[in-house]
């Protein structure tokens, strides 16, 4: 298995950084970032960086201080400080295919912050209006969350729904958002 790509440069280049919500690590490919995942302990990192491995045949490479990842380090320490609304960030979709990732674009595209949307509305955007349930199986796939705000997506009688960060996370990224009461920390 390769770990770079053309010119040398690595093709995967990952680094787990400090957040609000914990510890996340973040990947990024030439295309842009690749990957955000959360609780990035030792077991969900290996986990995360298996993942990419496989789906993108290369070897990630630790890069803490990797150009590649110092913009979307900055910009998530600044939604974090509520000082960014919108990551306006180059990604790379290519851990996602089909209707999950027409549901991302839309997400990402479509919902901004301090918003929030059903997941039967977010199907009904993409042509879908019976896909709720795909819409929450796209969700808990998203390869990009916070940066592609999947903790936007709540059900339709203002419950929030499921989270692959923990309900715990999304209460806190809408909060920070305004759409919830800031918890008691």
């Amino acid at each position: 298995m390769n770990s770079y790509g053309p010119g040398g440069e690595p093709a995967v280049e990952w680094s787990v950084v400090a957040s609000a919500v914990g510890p996340l690590l973040l990947a990024a490919t030439p295309a842009g970032l690749v990957t955000v995942a959360f609780h990035a302990r030792p077991d969900v990192r290996d986990a995360a960086l298996a993942r990419l491995r496989t789906r993108l045949g290369a070897e990630p490479v630790e890069a803490p201080g990797s150009a590649r990842l110092a913009e979307p380090i900055r910009r998530l320490a600044a939604y974090f400080t509520g000082e960014l609304r919108d990551f306006g960030l180059e990604l790379d979709w290519s851990l996602t295919a089909g209707f999950p990732r027409e549901v991302l674009r839309e997400l990402a595209s479509g919902v901004p912050y301090g918003t929030v949307v059903g997941y039967g509305e977010l199907a009904a955007r993409v042509g879908r209006p019976e896909g709720a349930q795909a819409v929450g199986a796209a969700m808990g796939s998203n390869p990009l969350p916070v940066v592609v705000p999947c903790h936007r997506v709540v059900e339709s009688d203002g419950g929030l729904g499921g989270f692959g960060g923990g309900l715990e996370t999304k209460r806190q990224l809408l909060a920070l958002e305004g759409v919830l009461p800031q918890p008691l920390f």
